[in-house]
């Protein structure tokens, strides 16, 4: 049945996507449908094939073991006892090795290889345009401001459907450096691996359901990625990774404090109101959890973790993602305390291994309200003028994001 319910619920979302459509009698439906084919293949070798979720486990427990080794650096300047303060000396140091090594990957020229070969896959079966297929595929592993970069001489002459297309892969997608701090929360590695290969194909399916492309491209065929590279040698790469990651972390942790504040001080207003009316437990968890309990459910979750699945929703579009990963390790440390007994009681809310693992894909991207702002002020400057389209197009793009993560979610409720 809960997969009925996620087949209901990748109609819906794919029905919504056309919908909003600027041109529906312009849907190239070859792209679609091939889109929707390489996320279904990846899902099926990911989820379904016992060597193909071994082979993805191995990376996953890799990539822990991996970052494990920043480990070593925090202990060495913050102490042994670093882990008691998980989050300032355990996450945000993983978050400056993980773009120190990131910025080595672009130095040898590794990343834009792999992002090379991955673009040439998506444009020769979806027939995307070079400049949107590599954009698309660098997102995998960086940034939804980084990787417009792998395509900075032909950001200018993109047409309104590649800047769609280019917004979208941003919004549905994570970066490397948190993906790693989610992995270290206990997030299934495999999943977040798998959703944000998932994602690149899949945010050209909705971008062109949404504004398929009615001009000519100026890069039908293959590009390269031109990435520049201003170090002089590895140990500056290293150096300026590392300074890169500092700046990350530093931005995420004010990010938080004021995010969670803000957040603090919304629910005690919401409280002071709602308890002139009867209602003191008013608050954003309470709202979220009532109106997108019904989206949390078309991506097949039981109806009775609806509302907490919903509750992480609406906080990661109108907060960010990173605040719902957040509330998700409570969720998977009650699991890991109830499970080994060392809860107080029994009534630790949990979310179930499906629950879990459909909550890893629906969260998987930037697609949330503060990011619009962060793309037309990292891409803006790389358009020559064009940043009125960008933000025209911002909303539109944020909606785009969150329909390929929740199509994403889907096709694996399909498949578990």
């Amino acid at each position: 049945m809960e997969r009925l319910i996620s087949l209901l619920g990748l109609v819906i979302f794919l029905g919504v996507a056309f919908g909003l459509s600027a041109n529906r009698k312009a849907v190239r439906w070859r792209t679609v449908l091939w889109g929707l084919g390489l996320q279904l293949a990846l899902g099926i070798l990911i989820i379904k094939t016992p060597w193909g979720f071994s082979a993805f486990s191995l990376v996953g427990e890799l990539a822990k073991k991996f970052l494990s080794f920043s480990d070593a650096g925090a202990e060495f300047v913050f102490g042994a006892d670093f882990r008691q303060h998980f989050f300032a000396f355990k996450v945000l140091p993983t978050i400056i090795f993980v773009s120190t090594i990131m910025t080595l990957l672009y130095y040898y020229g590794i990343l834009q290889r792999v992002v090379e070969g991955l673009a040439w896959v998506m444009m020769k079966t979806m027939r995307t345009s070079g400049a949107e297929s590599l954009c698309g595929a660098a997102n995998i592993f960086v940034g939804q401001t980084e990787a417009p970069l792998f395509i900075r001489p032909y950001i200018p002459t993109l047409t309104q459907s590649e800047m769609l297309s280019l917004m979208t892969g941003g919004f549905a997608t994570i970066a490397a450096g948190v993906m790693a701090v989610y992995i270290d929360f206990g997030v299934p590695a495999v999943h977040l691996i798998a959703a944000s290969v998932m994602a690149a194909p899949g945010a050209l399916v909705i971008s062109k359901l949404l504004y398929p492309e009615d001009g000519e491209p100026a890069t039908g065929g293959s590009v390269r990625a031109q990435v520049a590279r201003p170090w002089v040698n590895p140990v500056d790469a290293a150096a300026s990774g590392a300074a890169d990651g500092v700046k990350l972390a530093i931005n995420v942790a004010a990010m938080l404090i004021g995010f969670l504040a803000l957040l603090a001080l919304v629910n005690g207003v919401l409280s002071w109101a709602g308890g002139l009316v009867g209602m003191p437990d008013l608050s954003l968890e309470w709202l979220f959890a009532r109106l997108l309990a019904p989206v949390a459910w078309l991506l097949g979750i039981d109806w009775a973790e609806a509302g907490k699945v919903g509750v992480l929703l609406g906080k990661k579009t109108i907060l960010n993602e990173f605040i719902a990963y957040t509330d998700m390790k409570v969720f998977l440390d009650n699991a890991k305390a109830v499970a080994a007994g060392t809860a107080a009681d029994g009534s630790l809310p949990v979310l179930s291994e499906r629950a879990v693992v459909l909550s890893t894909y629906a969260l998987c991207g930037f697609a949330n309200i503060g990011s619009i702002g962060i793309q037309i002020g990292g891409t803006g400057p790389l358009t020559n003028g064009r940043s009125s389209d960008l933000a025209r197009l911002g909303v539109r793009a944020l909606v785009a994001g969150a329909l390929t993560n929740f199509v994403n979610a889907c096709i694996a409720g399909l498949l578990l």
